[in-house]
């Protein structure tokens, strides 16, 4: 650091010029200390402010300590500085670094606390920590006593605690006053979190401070693979041998050039880092060929991102997207991208949650790219070609909106804010998957009628695990012992990979030690008992509790069993059966998803199983399902019947099919069918399944005789002009009325009786209104006379038509009929068809005076030529009306 530069920093616990040199973040220490110290503008407590700065600047190596020499020296004592990094090795690898810059001991001046680990004490100045850990932390502390600042680093990644916390942060320094909130990024919309850190306490977007890159000239290379990336069965194996060749092949090519030269490897998952890693292994010679990912161990990794021993061999480190941005893994000069990554999806239709392969979006890719010109010159060869680089998304997807809620929702119910209501977000939350969480949270017992969280949320919240997994550890440690339930949920819970989806193997291998992370688990293990013991002791409940599966065995569940128990109780509605004589094993859920086991599971055969991770997928494990389980534990139908029992129904089902009752009673876990016995329907239960397979169709199936259809018109015509208490005979109306109006029928046709032979007057009669009925002939009658002295019938318009009623008659008919006839009282005026001898029709008509008065002397002059036998008046008006010839007349 220029010792210009060095004296315009403030004197502290920390000496910024040795931990600057080298690091070029150091020249914006001045303007981001400015920004704190700034004469009348703010005292330095309470603070906002953006730092955008290129990977490998050192940001997160120097921003911290500025704080504390600016902040303490302030007046404030030892407070303390939290700093959050979205993944645990890099919260574990930035506090070492500092440390170690600084010359001290791990834990003391520096610290750091993630799931299950924590090196801190009470003088600790600087805190790393991930997101999630500072989230339930702020639910147990909401003033944060004791810490001054608190630096979220990577934001751009936009995790869901993040946000979270970018939220919840704001109303404390809105409270507090003297808290200040540093946002920090290689890549982010600097402008657009500045005014959300600004505006949380009603001020004006807050300072950005920026700093040059401190990248070194990097060269890209583009190696797309002759084979597709993907295909329907998942990414190929023929792109993963491409991407382990390329890679062994330009680290060859690079050390030849500087022995030094490490490599960095970027796969999209964990399984996908261990293929690549293996094929490295067996076609390149002399080299470490290294895995990082969350699943890898502490030590191994810390080891990947430490730097190469002496003398060491050159490395190839193959890795998540974890190593993307935080972390400066020393020795990278040569970078290696797949160009895929993984992102949270939910499934609304599934109502399933998990992570799907995509392409890299551009800030992505760029951020991997810049790991080989961290330290020097670097290269960068991308797997893919340049077309799919300038299609790829510019930015991730925000976690907020493709992940399921649950435990968000739950967080802002504790917070005060349910569903996010009143609390400044960088994205809302999107309305249907807030929606299906609050429902998972209501069901659970965690929310109150007011969305508000009940004690039992608020207790949940502080669990290390989902909601749903929080639950069952209390719920699964009353029947299976508090030790068992906090082994599953630890299990289900953590970045551990069940071999074959089978999680009692998983749990097994934890147990015995053999498994590389059982010293993570067993530590998660001992503080989920921890609250399991607490809970019970506020409580106030009996903490004799079995710490063995011996007290399990006692009230129904046994070993075998534990693992789908406790799963089950977390995930009701993905207890699955086995589908018979589908092909592989597929399983159909409680909920009505399908899908299938892994090839080779040990838990192929299984007749029942809990599933706690399914994803979608189109490869072949999936038996043709879409999706695929990726850990489970089997359980007997009756431990299944139990952890699922608000999806056990018992109903009787009857139904009418092709003319026959079919009676059963049907026992159901949710969609799963669990028996079904034939039974005798009684005679409601058949009147009732005649109903519902009349209302399925439609009336259409009824047999509608001319008299049937002609009275149902009338009726309509009578609901349409006078309203109540006529009866709606409309379609939905009927339907919806059936055991009203049709009963009798109805228990007839149950019986035996066919639809078509029913008659359907009586059962209308049924509707009418007394004593109105009485006029039903006078307001709408059937048939009408004429002048002639017939008896015309009147067509009434359909049920759905809002046409007038027609009288079909010969023109002769009606000589002398002067003023249109009305129904209805004198509200609905006939419409005449009036035909000629031959019933052809002549004219249309609702106003006979007009008709006669002019129409008529060109129907007259037309028609009587044609039908000289029949009376063609001139004077209609006086003419004896007739349907007879002139001659007979």
């Amino acid at each position: 650091m220029p010792n210009t530069v060095a004296k315009e920093l403030p004197d502290g616990p920390f000496t910024l010029a040795t931990l600057g040199q080298g690091l070029v973040f150091a020249t914006s220490l001045p303007e981001l200390a400015r920004v704190f110290t700034q004469s009348g503008a703010h005292p330095p407590e309470g603070t906002a402010a953006v730092i955008q700065a290129p990977p490998g600047t050192g940001k997160t190596t120097l921003v911290p300590p500025l704080l504390v020499n600016i902040l303490n020296a302030s007046g404030g004592g030892d407070r303390r500085i939290l700093v959050t990094s979205p993944r645990r090795v890099t919260v574990r690898a930035a506090a070492r670094r500092l440390a170690a810059l600084d010359g001290t001991a791990l834990g003391t001046k520096v610290g750091y606390t993630v799931r299950g680990e924590s090196h801190t004490r009470a003088g600790t100045l600087i805190e790393f920590l991930t997101p999630g850990i500072l989230v339930r932390r702020l639910l147990s502390d909401p003033g944060l006593e004791g810490v001054v600042a608190v630096v979220l680093d990577e934001v751009h990644e936009r995790g869901l605690d993040t946000d979270l916390l970018l939220g919840m942060l704001g109303e404390v320094r809105a409270l507090r006053g003297d808290l200040s909130v540093l946002a920090m990024s290689a890549t982010l919309d600097a402008r657009g979190f500045a005014y959300l850190l600004g505006a949380a306490d009603g001020g004006p977007p807050a300072p950005i401070v920026d700093c040059p890159s401190a990248l070194y000239p990097l060269e890209t290379l583009w190696a797309p693979s002759a084979q597709p990336r993907i295909d329907q069965r998942g990414i190929t194996r023929a792109f993963l041998n491409h991407v382990a060749d390329t890679a062994a092949t330009a680290h060859a090519n690079a050390v030849a050039q500087n022995a030094d030269t490490d490599a960095l490897v970027f796969a999209p998952g964990a399984w996908e880092v261990g293929y690549i890693a293996a094929r490295l292994r067996t076609i390149v010679k002399g080299t470490d060929v290294l895995e990082l990912h969350g699943q890898v161990p502490a030590r191994e990794q810390d080891k990947a991102v430490s730097a190469r021993e002496s003398g060491g061999l050159p490395r190839i480190i193959v890795s998540t997207s974890l190593a993307e941005s935080s972390l400066t893994v020393p020795g990278v000069r040569l970078v290696i991208d797949s160009g895929l990554s993984r992102e949270p999806r939910r499934d609304a239709t599934r109502e399933m949650t998990g992570l799907v392969t995509v392409t890299t979006s551009r800030a992505s890719a760029d951020q991997r790219a810049g790991r080989a010109a961290r330290l020097g010159p670097g290269t960068v060869v991308r797997c893919y070609d340049q077309k799919t680089f300038a299609a790829a998304p510019a930015h991730p997807t925000p976690e907020i909106a493709v992940a399921e809620l649950s435990a968000a929702a739950l967080t802002l119910a504790c917070w005060g804010s349910p569903g996010g209501k009143g609390l400044l977000l960088p994205d809302t939350p999107p309305a249907q998957s807030m929606k299906a969480a609050l429902t998972v949270l209501a069901e659970l017992g965690a929310l109150d009628s007011g969305g508000h969280a009940t004690a039992l949320g608020k207790t949940l919240a502080l669990i290390p695990a989902s909601p749903r997994l929080a639950r069952a550890l209390l719920d699964g440690a009353k029947v299976v012992g508090s030790k068992s339930a906090a082994e599953i949920v630890a299990l289900v819970s953590g970045d551990i990979r069940a071999p074959g989806a089978d999680l009692t193997s998983a749990l097994s291998s934890l147990r015995s030690g053999r498994d590389p992370a059982a010293q993570r688990w067993a530590q998660e293990v001992r503080r989920l008992q921890r609250i399991v013991r607490k809970t019970r002791e506020s409580a106030n409940e009996s903490a004799n509790d079995s710490a063995n599966l011996k007290h399990s065995v006692r009230i129904g569940v046994d070993a075998a069993d534990a693992v789908g128990y406790v799963v089950g109780l977390a995930f009701p509605d993905r207890v699955a059966r086995l589908v018979v004589g589908a092909a592989g094993n597929q399983y159909l859920f409680s909920s009505g998803t399908r899908a299938g086991l892994p090839a080779g599971s040990s838990l192929a055969g299984h007749e029942w199983v809990a599933v706690a991770e399914v994803s979608r997928t189109e490869g072949r494990d999936a038996a043709g399902t879409g999706a695929v389980i990726r850990s489970a534990g089997p359980l007997s139908q009756k431990n299944a019947v139990e952890v699922a029992s608000r999806m056990h129904t018992d109903e009787v089902i009857v139904e009418f099919i092709n003319g026959k009752l079919a009676g059963r009673r049907e026992r159901r876990l949710g969609a799963v069918l669990l028996s079904s016995t034939p039974i005798k329907a009684t005679v409601a239960q058949g009147r009732n399944a005649v109903a519902a397979a009349i209302s399925k169709q439609g009336l259409c199936v009824l047999s509608w005789s001319r008299a049937a259809s002609s009275l149902r018109s009338r009726l309509a015509l009578l609901r349409r002009e006078l309203g109540e208490p006529w009866p709606d005979v409309g379609d939905e109306a009927l339907l919806a009325r059936l055991p009203e109006w049709l009963g009798p029928e109805l228990e007839s046709v149950a019986a035996g009786r066919s639809l078509s032979s029913l008659s359907l007057i009586e059962p209308l009669r049924r509707l009418l209104p007394w004593p109105e009925a009485a006029k039903l002939g006078e307001l709408v009658p059937e048939s009408l006379v004429v002048p002639s002295g017939s008896r015309i019938m009147i067509d009434y318009p359909p049920v759905s038509d809002g046409g007038p009623p027609v009288v079909a008659v010969k023109l002769q008919e009606c000589f002398g009929l002067v003023s249109t006839p009305h129904l209805v009282a004198g509200r609905v005026p006939v419409l005449f068809h009036l035909l000629s001898p031959a019933r052809r029709p002549l004219a249309v008509t609702g106003d006979l005076a007009s008709f006669w008065s002019g129409p008529y002397a060109h129907v007259r002059a037309e028609m009587r030529g044609r039908y000289p036998k029949h009376p063609w008046p001139e004077d209609p008006w006086s003419a004896p009306a007739t349907a007879k010839l002139k001659s007979r007349m």
